[in-house]
């Protein structure tokens, strides 16, 4: 099996990831999550052609990485880290206008 492994759990990732987060990422700019999305998998795509099946490190990093950060700023606001919730005081903490 070659780079077919590193695409399905791009795929799976993407999928989740979508999914998962949607929630936190409503007023997010279109362009930011294609410029995560596109670095995320030419690094993957590009680090397989160099170290191989080791490539799924770099999303799996950026995947404890973020969830860390994630929960840990979450919790220090009193945001819940997967419902977003109190959604006003989310809104407030990113800069985004409540919608009326």
């Amino acid at each position: 099996m070659g780079i077919e492994l590193e695409l399905y759990f791009l795929l799976t990732f993407l999928t989740l990831g979508m999914v998962i987060s949607r929630r936190f990422e409503v007023e997010t700019p279109a362009w930011r999550g294609i410029l995560k999305w596109t670095i995320l998998i030419l690094g993957t795509v590009g680090l397989y052609q160099v170290v191989g099946h080791w490539s799924l490190l770099f999303p799996a990093a950026g995947l404890v990485i973020g969830s860390t950060v994630h929960v840990v700023w979450c919790r220090k606001h009193d945001i819940h880290p997967l419902s977003a919730s109190p959604r006003r005081k989310y809104y407030e903490l990113r800069g985004w206008a409540w919608p009326e």
